[in-house]
């Protein structure tokens, strides 16, 4: 099953996401569930969230995976939401 995870930063977080980066980054690639991922851009085109699609069996298992983020560990995000998502095109 395909979930979309759409996390939203705290204001004013950028270096709380800049010095977790290559933790989270190792967690999309040790895991191997993440299909597509990359992060959100405000108006200066500065990260301030993140979308990650997950290839997961159920939707427990993409709250595992995200509460075990290193994002999600660090408190980076002001929300988080993960909704059933499916892929039409690309």
């Amino acid at each position: 099953m395909l979930v979309a995870l759409i996390g939203r930063d705290k204001p004013g977080a950028l270096q709380l996401r800049l010095d977790n980066r290559d933790a989270h980054l190792a967690h999309i690639a040790e895991t191997g569930v993440v299909h597509e991922a990359g992060p959100l851009l405000d108006d200066q085109g500065q990260m301030c969230g993140s979308l990650v699609i997950l290839d997961v069996e159920d939707m427990d298992a993409a709250r595992d995976w995200a509460e075990a983020d290193p994002y999600a560990k660090a408190g980076l995000f002001e929300s988080v939401e993960l909704i059933p998502w499916k892929k039409v095109i690309g």
